[in-house]
């Protein structure tokens, strides 16, 4: 599929966090739109997709000359008090636009120097392996939080087929862990799992975030269900999984690998330091 790409010159990078993201003073998308276009994703349902022509998953704005705009708002906002940042809350800031924009790579090279009080990166890519140099530069100001909601790739392939295969992203933990760079998966939205998810995830991170259609989409599931994703559990027999119950279970099969300091649910595992 060939995606449509546009270009925005915004006035402003850095989002007051408001709603899931309140504990953040601000949030940042290096992009627009996103090519993973996830079955499930939230965003589908919210004014940046509803109120555009193309669907979403198709296209992507790559945001021009970002670094310096960063630079100026950081150096501003950090004379005001402490800055905590969530990238990112709307895209992933690690698409495969990024191997040829490297949008991402430049507003991590400005916060490596006007360092944010804390920097969370939200993504599913293993992409974000080619920034270690950068992540350790920010030290324990960073965290990256690696999307892994299932260990079946099976699965994966019915929700989001072009996202990234799940055993590259558990490589990528491993990088991470390797260059010592602050990490956690997170298991959201949560999907089928097998019992032996944990045992997998054990030697990679010691941190793991669980969540779910119900807690997870910003809006108690409504958004979630307008989007028909009940419809396909069922399809594929897993009815099950689609209910409040399955993230008690996975919490269950985690809490024999993970002790509990270790295990977060929802908000409370993409809160800043």
């Amino acid at each position: 599929m060939r995606w449509q790409i546009g270009e925005k010159r915004p006035k402003t990078l850095l989002n007051k966090g408001t709603g899931y993201l309140a504990g953040y003073t601000h949030s940042l998308n290096p992009y627009t739109g996103c090519t993973f276009g996830c079955s499930y994703c939230y965003v589908r349902r919210m004014p940046v997709s509803l109120f555009r022509a193309e669907e979403w998953g198709t296209w992507v704005d790559i945001k021009k000359d970002a670094a310096p705009l960063l630079r100026n708002e950081l150096v501003r906002t950090k004379a005001r008090g402490r800055v905590t940042i969530f990238m990112s809350s709307s895209t992933d800031p690690y698409q495969p636009v990024e191997y040829r924009e490297q949008v991402t790579r430049s507003l991590l090279a400005v916060m490596a120097e006007e360092q944010p009080d804390f920097l969370f990166v939200q993504t599913r890519s293993p992409l974000v392996a080619r920034d270690i140099d950068l992540l350790q530069q920010l030290g324990d100001r960073v965290r990256v939080s690696m999307t892994v909601e299932t260990d079946r790739d099976d699965i994966r392939k019915q929700f989001s087929p072009k996202a990234p295969p799940i055993a590259a992203r558990l490589r990528t933990l491993a990088l991470l862990k390797e260059a010592g760079i602050p990490t956690q998966a997170t298991i959201a939205p949560l999907l089928p799992s097998t019992e032996a998810f944990p045992e997998l995830l054990a030697p990679l991170v010691s941190r793991v975030c669980v969540d779910d259609y119900f807690m997870g989409d910003g809006s108690g599931g409504k958004r979630t269900r307008t989007l028909g994703i009940e419809r396909k559990y069922e399809e594929l027999g897993l009815g099950e999984w689609y209910d409040p119950q399955a993230c008690r279970l996975v919490l269950e099969r985690l809490s024999r690998c993970f002790s509990a300091d270790q295990l977060f649910v929802s908000q409370a595992g993409f809160a800043p330091v």
